[in-house]
């Protein structure tokens, strides 16, 4: 299916116009993005937790200590809601109260459930790995036994998704637009710099291709 179905928890009824239940936009916002917020419930109080992530097909894996209040709460059943925010650019507006941002954004609901097979436990592990660079899990050491052991992955269904973008230009009062104040858009973008060398690498190891690669990706864009 290309599109995801709307749920009652889906449905975007603020400006449902910026709406979206594109499965490719879906995919592209979560690839783009590097941090996701965790909406979940723990010993009767509402927490809100930024973590990183990775995707697989449908699929969006988190990762942790085993110790983490979030993962155990998750793994028990919790219901969880996942949101994935890119900011593209801030809008000027004539009017202060017309003032906004260009955005593309992601949210997710749904139960987590804990990968128990190790070959699905090690590609989650990737996909963290190139969700981050792509690459860069072939030049580096796979993680060992007591690593895996010590780390809690979850699954959660990409089921009950939604997008929403906002792009373009301000929107104000027709009364506003005579005032001679410059508005527009002001577009934003994450840009790499020049990559930083722990002093601990060994010799004079230069900094691994899927580095280099992804810099100059970015700095692209």
């Amino acid at each position: 299916m290309e599109n995801f179905t709307p749920t009652d928890r889906t449905v975007v009824r603020r400006l449902p116009k910026r709406a979206s239940y594109d499965r490719a936009l879906v995919h592209q916002i979560l690839d783009e993005g590097f941090v996701c917020h965790v909406g979940f419930v723990a010993d009767g109080k509402p927490f809100v937790i930024p973590t990183a992530y990775g995707r697989l097909g449908d699929t969006l894996y988190l990762h942790g200590a085993k110790a983490s209040r979030m993962l155990k709460a998750l793994a028990a059943g919790a219901e969880a809601c996942v949101t994935v925010t890119l900011v593209d650019g801030l809008v000027l507006a004539r009017s202060a109260f017309h003032h906004s941002m260009n955005y593309r954004s992601v949210v997710v609901f749904g139960r987590a459930s804990a990968v128990e097979d190790p070959r699905e436990k090690l590609a989650a592990m990737r996909a963290f790995s190139e969700h981050l660079i792509p690459g860069r899990w072939d030049e580096v050491r796979e993680p060992n036994e007591r690593e895996l052991t010590a780390t809690l992955v979850l699954a959660l269904p990409l089921a009950e998704v939604s997008a929403k973008v906002r792009a373009g230009a301000p929107v104000d009062d027709e009364e506003d637009l005579a005032l001679p104040v410059w508005a527009g858009e002001l577009p934003l973008r994450l840009s790499a710099g020049e990559p930083v060398r722990d002093p601990l690498v060994v010799g004079e190891t230069p900094p691994s291709e899927s580095v280099v690669a992804y810099a100059r990706a970015l700095n692209k864009r």
